[in-house]
């Protein structure tokens, strides 16, 4: 029964290719009736490897079907018509705000022509809306800028009239050339206009509409090109506003009218504000978690921008900056909410995740010194935050923000030890103490955490680039660092309270060296005790740094006496202790003296 089906199969399939045959006879019949010609309506198939394809008729055959030739002469003919008429104006035969009218009315017309050219399925739909606003944009900036035969509000709305318009046309018939056009002509004509001195919150405006319809682009067509062309410009011309503001206040010149100082905050408050939301939008919208780079670092760009412009408009007006402290922490805390909504919103937890928590670090990096008015006080909140961000990472099984969390702790200890050392050492006190007691216990909080949690296996830094995660030991480093400047500064105010100031200056220079190696003696017999290689060789780091700080800056440096002889001895005992800890290292079997690593290690 099976084989009697199929052989019916086959005659089926048979009578079908038939009669699809006959059809096809039919219709070249037809056609050699209706044209009276001998040959057949299609000529019969080249067999193939026969004859070659001739190139030259490809070309053409393409040539024809892209309407190309058709398009090119459509273009022609057009402006053929704007130049006879940028002519006539030109030879003074018509008015210059007549011939300004009739150009910017023929524009208008073009882009009426070929919205309804797209109606129809026209292939020179294009060309028609494509022609009109360019001339459209060149004529409002030449008009303007050159003929001063147009004011600045009429131009700049005839420039946002057209961008709309050319993005309605996009959107009506699901194209992408018109939105793309009039999206970057609007935004290099707003910003040629009067440059390098426009009037500013009109600018402003128009680059806000710009950069929105950007984003409808890009979430249509995906042109990422356009949004970086329009995140360039914007941020060219509002840093320049911001610039020229400030300037002008710090000199205790009179503001120009055109700087408008009040729209200018509320107006990079709104950029601030867009930037973020229409990249959330972007990542919400992407199902299968791929993250154009512009969604990626656009939200660090910027509130790294927005605040430190802002920041110094504040500080050019003689304000008290604390409010727009307070206003950015908020801001950076809103970016972790993001952060946690796309989290909450998306399982498993898509890429650009981290973008907004990045940007929320560095945002509070920025923001909470600038808030609580001191600098060295903030670092311990950042630390915490730091570790908090790990624990986050654990939680969404992503190694971004584990990544983000160990730059963040690296900063802080960073950013204590060049604090400290721009400051004397008499001039540390508490606030430094306790400042860089507090971030080395969070920082040694966080790399032990880090060792009792492996990284997420998802994650693709630490699965291709660092897969044993030798990255945190950086976190052991700044933890170590940041004690160090705590012992520094506790043994100067003992010393100074000992021995006259000459003396407790030199003393403080043995001291520290004293300490280094002393660290690194310490660190090698815990390297023993526990077995632990990554630790064993911190200590080696630290003896390296040890003897750097001995024999180049305390022997060449003018050190003499007692103070030489401690530092120079303590670093001999130093290194005899981690030779005794090395040469029992090797002693232990190879089972026993590798250093296991994470939950085993703890």
């Amino acid at each position: 029964m099976a084989e009697e089906g199929l052989s019916l199969e086959q005659r089926v399939e048979q009578i079908a290719g038939q009669l699809e045959a006959l059809t096809q006879r039919v219709e070249q019949l037809a056609a050699r009736v209706e044209t009276g010609g001998l040959r057949p309506a299609s000529a019969p198939a080249i067999p193939r490897g026969e004859q070659p394809a001739d190139a030259s008729e490809e070309l053409l055959s393409w040539v024809g079907k892209s309407s190309l030739l058709q398009r090119l002469s459509t273009l022609c003919f057009l402006l053929v018509i704007a130049l006879v008429l940028r002519t006539v104006t030109d030879a003074q035969l018509i008015d210059l705000q007549v011939g300004s009218i009739v150009g910017m009315s023929y524009a208008a017309l073009l882009m009426v022509l070929g919205w309804r050219r797209y109606n129809r399925n026209n292939p020179v739909a294009p060309v028609f809306t494509i022609c009109g606003a360019s001339l459209m944009f060149l004529i409002v900036v030449e008009t303007h800028a050159h003929f001063e035969a147009l004011p600045s509000v009429p131009a700049y709305i005839l420039l946002m009239l057209t961008g709309l318009g050319m993005a309605a046309l996009s959107y009506f018939y699901r194209v992408p050339a018109p939105i793309s056009i009039g999206t970057l002509g609007m935004c290099l004509a707003g910003a040629a206009i009067d440059y390098p001195q426009p009037f500013f919150p009109y600018l402003g405006g128009l680059l806000l509409t710009a950069n929105l319809l950007g984003y409808f682009a890009a979430r249509a067509h995906k042109y990422s090109w356009l949004r970086w062309i329009l995140l360039m410009v914007t941020m060219f011309m509002i840093h320049l506003w911001g610039l020229k503001l400030g300037v002008s206040l710090l000199g205790k010149e009179q503001v120009a009218s055109m700087l408008a100082p009040p729209f200018f905050l509320p107006l990079l408050a709104l950029f601030a504000l867009a930037y973020p939301v229409t990249v959330f939008l972007r990542v919400r919208q992407q199902v299968e978690g791929r993250v154009a780079r512009f969604d990626l670092v656009v939200p660090t760009i910027n509130v790294a921008w927005a605040f430190t412009l802002a920041r110094y408009v504040v500080f050019a007006q003689g304000k008290n900056a604390t409010l727009l402290g307070i206003i950015g922490v908020l801001a950076g805390l809103a970016h972790f909410g993001l952060a946690a909504w796309l989290a909450k919103y998306r399982t498993p937890v898509p890429k650009g995740v981290n973008a907004f928590i990045f940007a929320g670090a560095v945002l509070l990096a920025l923001a909470i010194p600038v808030a609580t008015g001191n600098f060295l006080s903030s670092l311990p909140i950042l630390s915490a935050v730091a570790c908090g961000l790990a624990i986050v990472s654990e939680q969404w099984q992503n190694g971004a923000i584990r990544w983000t969390s160990y730059l963040l702790q690296v900063y802080t200890g960073i950013a204590l030890a060049f604090l400290l050392l721009a400051f004397p050492l008499d001039a540390q006190g508490v606030g430094g103490t306790t400042a860089a007691a507090f971030t080395a216990c969070l920082g040694l909080l966080h790399y032990k955490w880090c060792r009792a949690h492996r990284p997420p296996e998802a994650s693709v830094f630490f699965t291709k680039v660092d897969r044993e995660d030798f990255s945190a030991v950086f976190l052991l480093l700044s933890a170590l660092m940041c004690a160090f400047f705590m012992l520094r500064i506790v043994t100067y105010q003992f010393l100074a309270m000992a021995l006259p100031a000459d003396a407790s200056t030199i003393a403080a220079h043995s001291a520290q060296s004293v300490i280094i190696n002393v660290s690194a003696a310490v660190l090698m017999l815990f390297a023993l005790a526990h077995r632990k290689k990554e630790v064993r060789n911190v200590a080696v780091l630290v003896t390296i740094i040890g003897a750097i700080k001995v024999f180049l800056y305390d022997m060449l440096g003018g050190m003499h006496g007692l103070p030489l002889v401690i530092s120079v001895f303590s670093f001999g005992l130093a290194t005899a202790l981690e030779s005794l800890g090395l040469s029992r290292w090797h002693h232990y079997a190879p089972g026993l003296a590798e250093d296991k690593e994470g939950i085993e290690g703890q």
